[in-house]
């Protein structure tokens, strides 16, 4: 009866019982919403690359493009008793304060270390909200900022939402090129560069010690933000993280980014943002404006969360069947594509960097894997500018090993099709 009544066909009326609920008349004309398009102009951002992105795969489709962990591997049995008992503890329904709840912004603090303290932190509901609000308050609109080329989706999507112009910076198995940084910000007048310096999403590279300190200096000689986007910190598959560059960035260059989503489900829409001064007056200001606070019993659910036992025990078999995966997918890519076309091997996060053979179409193998039940992500759609070449996402996480072997062979089988 509910399920009716949410979809329209029955009405109830109270004290006169339950009724079919009135339809169109027949012959009626759909209602004209063409006016709305001449009322709002023409579109200013597509999000269609995102929606695909985010969008659960199709049943019985092979997953090699995700983002999130598949249930098998989240941390649903920890989530529901941390749940269980942040929902009794006092106050926690209340109004939260705009900066979050203390005790999880002190959890943040302690994770990234370097001094930094809980009142540098800001709770919000998820990475990319931190990054659609640090856009907005870092850049005004019609600004330059520079971006990792390739570099996430969702940032760039965020970015030009904002009105910002998107100045690519090409990278390597390095990370990003400090010469070509430096050169950038000379040309651009840019004031802020958005960075993955761990576990790049999408290509997988670590920025290199020798790296880090000549990118800092570029940042700091031209009066700029670093925004360190650390979306994996918690999926290193081989040894430890590298220690965030926001530890070596002493006069609030580097503002942080950090989420618990990733290494715990995609419904705890919980991450943080670190940063110092004005800057961080600015955010704060920016998430008064959005939404006032993140709901208390969530921040509660993730602080009982990452503070319990069960943790650290998640973690390590987290990492140990992503790591598995990895293997996995890597030899059934060489095996199939050669080794050439893996250019770096990631040591952590959740996905490979195919490069297709030249004068293949990303778009074109994306769109009939898909028929074919297999679902990638077209690399085009993770450069901010021209492609300079052809390439595809795969994702790790999404599938055991038998779908992940039988994944690459269809996609194998499509893209000998297209092979000139």
């Amino acid at each position: 009866m509910a399920q009716l009544v949410g979809e329209g066909l029955i009405e109830t009326r109270p004290g006169r019982g339950t009724f079919v609920a009135p339809r169109s008349a027949p012959g009626a004309t759909d209602n004209d919403l063409g006016w709305q398009s001449m009322a709002l102009g023409p579109g200013r951002i597509s999000s269609d690359a995102l929606g695909e992105l985010i969008a659960p795969s199709p049943p019985g489709a092979i997953p090699l493009s995700t983002g999130y962990l598949p249930e098998d591997l989240q941390a649903l049995p920890q989530l529901v008793a941390a749940m269980s008992r942040a929902v009794r503890r006092p106050g926690v329904w209340d109004r939260m304060p705009i900066e979050g709840h203390e005790p999880l912004r002190g959890w943040f603090a302690r994770q990234i270390g370097s001094g930094a303290q809980a009142h540098d932190i800001i709770i919000c509901p998820g990475s990319q909200a931190s990054i659609a609000t640090m856009f907005r308050a870092l850049a005004p609109p019609g600004s330059a900022i520079l971006v990792e080329s390739p570099t996430y989706i969702g940032a760039m999507t965020a970015a030009r939402a904002a009105g910002l112009r998107l100045i690519p910076v090409p990278t390597d198995a390095h990370g990003v090129r400090p010469e070509l940084l430096a050169e950038a910000f000379a040309r651009s007048g840019a004031r802020v560069f958005y960075c993955q310096p761990t576990y790049a999403n999408p290509c997988g590279a670590v920025l290199t010690t020798e790296r880090r300190h000549a990118i800092l200096e570029q940042v700091a000689a031209h009066g700029s933000f670093l925004v360190e986007d650390d979306w994996a910190r918690d999926l290193a598959l081989d040894g430890a993280a590298p220690p965030p560059l926001v530890g070596d960035d002493a006069n609030g260059h580097v503002i942080y980014l950090r989420s618990l989503t990733k290494p715990a489900a995609p419904g705890l829409r919980v991450g943080a943002i670190y940063a110092r001064g004005a800057a961080f007056a600015r955010l704060k200001a920016m998430r008064t404006i959005d939404d006032f606070f993140v709901a208390g019993p969530l921040q509660e659910t993730a602080l009982q969360l990452v503070t319990a036992p069960a943790w650290p025990r998640h973690l390590r078999a987290l990492r140990a069947a992503l790591r598995g995966r990895r293997d996995t997918l890597v030899a059934a890519v060489r095996k199939h594509f050669g080794i050439e076309s893996l250019a770096i091997l990631p040591s952590g996060g959740l996905h490979l960097w195919l490069r297709l053979p030249d004068g293949v179409s990303d778009v074109a193998i994306a769109a009939q894997a898909a028929r074919a039940n297999v679902v990638v992500s077209a690399g085009r759609h993770w450069f901010p500018a021209e492609a300079p070449g052809s390439f595809l996402r795969l994702t790790f996480a999404g599938a055991p090993p038998e779908l992940l072997e039988r994944g690459t062979a269809i996609l194998a089988d499509v893209v000998r099709q297209h092979v000139k």
